[in-house]
């Protein structure tokens, strides 16, 4: 199983915030795609998956008009 440093990203489109929650935590998995699955709730969902040339993999999601990112970099 492989390690990652995951930072998932959740941006406040408020026009007076835009400050953003940024949550940063290690984890194991050989599946990033089924993690992300766990934060694709709602009814409206768009989800595009990159990879860097480093390795690190982009998820940037849409859910409910709600925009997340969420990247996962090998440790």
């Amino acid at each position: 199983m492989k390690s990652y440093e995951m930072i998932r990203e959740i941006f406040n489109e408020c026009a007076n915030n835009q400050m953003r929650d940024v949550d940063i935590s290690e984890i194991e998995t050989d599946d990033t795609d089924a993690v992300v699955k766990t934060f694709l709730e709602g009814s409206d969902i768009t989800c595009e998956k990159s990879v860097l040339s480093n390795g690190t993999i982009i998820y940037d999601i849409v859910t409910d008009g709600i925009r997340q990112r969420v990247g996962f970099t090998e440790i």
